[in-house]
């Protein structure tokens, strides 16, 4: 019922270790693998959120401080310094959905970005001045369309780590969000 650690969790906190810095959220935290990686090996207090219950409680068992949460919903603007995520990305189609909690935790809807969308539209509100999101990608989500939607929330990004497999690349993206106080 609770996503295991797997190649995409270790790209992850790859890149998160290497950048993370101050107040760091993990959503979808799963088992709180991640979060206990960057919490363990950088010293920061890190919160986990994950919608599956049974996962908040397999990541507070690891010591992660987690809460049930859909995406970014209960946390305050300006709350975190860095912003990791591992969203479920695989492409679904809706007909051979099953509605538990695996599949949640994998499936990213038909185009393996229904996630995605609406946590880069609303990450900005929580990150503090200064922030990064750490965010990965699947080449099955449309590499391209993930950029887009990236840059149309006013964020750059850049490759922090990356893996390719034999059926897709994967890549954390480092998103900043965009000064245009001189434009």
């Amino acid at each position: 019922m609770v996503y295991r650690p797997a190649e995409d969790s270790g790209l992850l906190a790859e890149a998160a270790v290497a950048g993370a810095h101050g107040r760091v959220l993990e959503v979808g935290t799963g088992s709180g693998w991640v979060a206990e990686q960057i919490a363990t090996e950088r010293g920061l207090h890190v919160v986990g959120s994950d919608r599956n219950p049974h996962a908040a409680r397999e990541a507070r068992d690891r010591g992660v401080e987690a809460v049930v949460a859909d995406l970014l919903e209960p946390f305050r603007a300006d709350a975190f310094d860095t912003v990791c995520f591992n969203p479920p990305y695989l492409p679904t189609d809706p007909d051979n959905e099953w509605d538990d909690w695996m599949e949640r935790a994998l499936s990213g809807g038909e185009s393996g970005r229904a996630v995605i969308e609406p946590f880069v539209a609303d990450v900005g509100r929580v990150l503090a001045p200064g922030g990064v999101v750490f965010l990965l990608v699947s080449s099955l989500t449309e590499y391209e369309a993930v950029l887009e939607l990236v840059e149309a929330a006013g964020f750059s990004h850049t490759v922090a780590s990356e893996a390719s497999f034999p059926f897709e690349t994967l890549t954390v993206l480092r998103l900043e969000p965009v000064d245009n106080s001189d434009a």
